[in-house]
């Protein structure tokens, strides 16, 4: 006795193709990507977010390769646009724990990079807090709902038979990048600023009263202004979060010819 279950094999491949894309975009993107999320969970994740997206892709694709060549080609230009549209979104984002890592070094942080298990990697603490911070924010933000609405709509800008364009996706790239340096830069800078003051404000103590030895001092006044301004600065990171999320939807609809 034959079971049907009222799934068509164009729908079938459909949600394949769409969680392909899926997951490889979650694969990257924060606060989903990363070592910091089980695979497990995100495999589950990346299943439960394909379902309602089947239709809207289905809707806005005219057909599916029902071929096993087809099938592959249509599959690996998902996993290219997914990792694409991943990446833009990374980079900005990312602009959070780059000024963390800029305000180490200033700071006198790097000094202490201690390896992450989670990350299996040498971070450091500013960036590390920088990171975590960002993550929590898009999340009780509501910044993550941008990021999926502005993927969703992938589908229908860039439906499942359609072409994938290079030369479009490096030229969003290359603006994205050129945010993440600008957006790192007006993130530390202020900070950054301050502490090179203090450095040449010890370099001149030094020089008047060399007796005082000002920088066998300077490292712990150093690290105690960067904690005094980080403390500071931390309230002001959620408009920064919320202005980088909404450059990376609009690097995705840039992306997608959206």
């Amino acid at each position: 006795m034959s079971i049907s279950t009222g799934v068509s094999p164009e729908t079938l491949v459909t949600f394949l193709l769409v969680l392909i894309r899926v997951g490889a975009w979650l694969w990257l993107t924060p606060p989903f990507g990363g070592r910091m999320m089980p695979v497990l969970v995100r495999i589950m994740l990346s299943i439960a977010l394909a379902l309602p997206m089947t239709a809207m892709a289905g809707d806005a694709t005219k057909s599916v390769p029902m071929t096993v060549p087809g099938l592959a080609g249509a599959a690996i230009v998902q996993v290219i646009i997914g990792v694409s549209l991943g990446l833009v979104c990374l980079t900005l984002i990312s602009a959070v724990q780059a000024a963390g890592a800029a305000i180490d070094v200033f700071g006198g942080f790097s000094i202490a990079q201690a390896y992450d298990p989670m990350l299996m990697q040498q971070s450091t603490v500013m960036a590390r807090v920088y990171q975590l911070l960002a993550g929590v924010l898009l999340l009780i933000s509501g910044g993550y709902l941008m990021l999926l609405a502005g993927f969703a709509n992938s589908f229908q800008a860039l439906p499942l038979d359609a072409s994938w364009s290079s030369s479009l996706t490096a030229a969003t790239l290359t603006s994205a990048l050129t945010k993440f340096f600008i957006a790192t830069l007006q993130i530390a800078g202020p900070l950054i600023g301050v502490m090179v003051v203090a450095d040449l404000g010890l370099g001149l103590v030094n020089r008047v009263a060399p007796s005082l030895n000002a920088f066998s001092l300077g490292f712990p006044l150093k690290i105690g202004l960067t904690l005094l301004l980080v403390g500071f600065a931390l309230p002001l990171l959620q408009p920064a979060v919320t202005t980088m999320t909404g450059f990376a939807v609009a690097a995705m609809q840039q992306m997608t010819g959206g």
